[in-house]
């Protein structure tokens, strides 16, 4: 089974949820009753300062899971979800969630691990900032879930407003990298073609930062 289909059991039995484009699915410092696994389509997940400045976290395509993490601490949701394409999903409360893991139990550590990863994805937020332009373009697309042809659904001004740098930035960074083999640049995609070259160039950084690998 892949890694995506080890979730299909919490939507079995559901009635899934559909968003249209544009359609919050939940808003940062809200209470987390229940996270999402998604069935179709792409979900944009972001922070908002009171400026009002916005900075994308990560788009999450059909099979991730959103919202698990404020879930799980029971905390306020440290960032909202906004549906980018048509999207359907299947919404886990805390019943849900025991009656799944009473008949799959190997889940539970599949979750571990999934929420493991999502710590990672934080903490290179944070740590990000002290890494290169283009290490921080391709730490960001090490960190989407590719299609099973390598593509990943991506436009410039998306992971611009990732890293926190300029499009021209982006463009400038993927022209390189695919000057150097590592991948190939479609309409609002990018295919990767040797995953171990971006690895280099992020490590290359970590080594210099200290960028916190640890987590």
């Amino acid at each position: 089974m892949s890694e995506h289909g080890v979730w299909a059991p919490l939507a079995e039995g559901q009635t899934p949820l559909l968003f249209s484009p544009g359609q919050m699915i939940y808003l940062q410092d809200t209470e987390a009753d229940q996270f999402y696994y998604i069935l179709k389509g792409t979900v944009k997940c972001f922070l908002s300062a009171e400026s009002g400045e916005e900075r994308i976290l990560t788009m999450h395509q059909a099979g991730d899971l959103i919202g698990e993490a404020a879930f799980f601490d029971r905390q306020p949701r440290v960032s909202s979800a906004v549906a980018v394409t048509p999207c359907s999903l299947a919404a886990v409360d805390r019943q849900r969630l025991q009656a799944v893991f009473a008949g799959h139990p190997d889940l539970a550590i599949a979750m571990l691990e999934y929420l493991a990863r999502t710590v990672r994805l934080l903490s290179g937020h944070v740590d990000g900032s002290f890494l290169r332009a283009d290490q921080r373009v391709a730490r960001h697309l090490l960190s989407l879930t590719p299609q099973p042809d390598g593509t990943l659904s991506c436009t410039h001004e998306e992971i611009g407003a990732s890293v926190g740098v300029s499009r021209v930035t982006v463009s400038r960074a993927l022209s390189e990298f695919a000057r150097l083999g590592w991948l190939e640049t479609g309409y609002r995609s990018v295919r990767l073609l040797d995953r171990s070259g971006l690895e280099r160039l992020v490590a290359a950084g970590g080594e210099a930062c200290g960028d916190g690998r640890s987590l």
